[in-house]
């Protein structure tokens, strides 16, 4: 684990401090700030959302099947690229809404077919 510390209420708050209701084409900027303020230790990162799965992985959360009928505060997930979205998408579940660089409606930010999903839960 990167991060010795993570403070999960931190991370959740940061989000719930996002009241943009459209993007700005920076959710993966947007979820690095929300974990760092948290605690994250991340020296390196990649731009695009889609490539954030082994850094979150380094920081202590772990892939599962996605939960989007029940999410868990401080759940993150990832949309993979399409052709419509190359850097594809990466948000975090702030207790209430899915939060990225705005507070969307729901998690299915995309319209495009087959959008595949990769979903994160911090350890126990």
């Amino acid at each position: 684990m990167v991060s010795d510390y993570f403070d999960l209420d931190t991370f959740t708050n940061k989000l719930k401090s996002i009241t943009r209701q459209s993007s700005t084409s920076k959710c993966a900027k947007s979820i690095r700030v929300a974990l760092q303020s948290a605690g994250a230790k991340i020296q390196s990162h990649p731009v695009a959302a889609s490539d954030w799965g082994n850094t979150l992985l380094s920081l202590g959360y772990r892939e599962i099947k996605p939960s989007f009928d029940h999410p868990k505060e401080g759940d993150i997930y990832i949309i993979h690229r399409t052709q419509k979205h190359q850097y594809g998408h990466i948000a975090g579940y702030s207790g209430n809404s899915w939060v990225s660089d705005f507070k969307q409606k729901s998690y299915d930010v995309y319209k495009d077919k087959n959008v595949s999903y990769s979903y994160f839960r911090l350890a126990n």
